[in-house]
């Protein structure tokens, strides 16, 4: 398969599945969940959705324990909305990089302040 296909692929189950994380009504999965990447193998048999949220990662283990339970839900929708004639298997795996990226981004905002506090004195 092309590999221009495989990215329209993975783009628009990533987009549906954002659309369908709102729906879940488990109170385990966070409302504050965001897809971060998603990998579609080349046959189209699995797809493997990192996931994150903003409370912290114990919340975005909860979250991927709810969904794992929900994948069979998810996997239907997901057919339903892409009409493609294999849909993948969904397979969840909690990701940290929100909580690193803030923490990256708190630090430079350390630095800055203290630069300016620098030129000041």
């Amino acid at each position: 398969m092309a590999g221009y296909k495989i990215n329209r692929i993975t783009s628009d189950v990533k987009i549906a599945l954002s659309e369908l994380l709102r729906e879940v009504k488990d109170p385990r999965v966070s409302k504050l969940l965001s897809i971060v990447k998603v990998d579609v193998s080349g046959d189209l048999s699995y797809a493997t959705v990192y996931v994150s949220a903003i409370e912290g990662y114990e919340t975005t283990v909860s979250s991927v324990k709810a969904l794992k339970g929900a994948s069979g839900y998810l996997r239907r929708e997901l057919g339903a909305r892409l009409k493609l004639r294999k849909v993948p298997e969904l397979r969840f795996v909690a990701d940290d990089s929100i909580n690193i990226s803030a923490n990256i981004s708190r630090i430079i905002e350390n630095i800055k302040e203290d630069n300016v506090n620098d030129k000041e004195n």
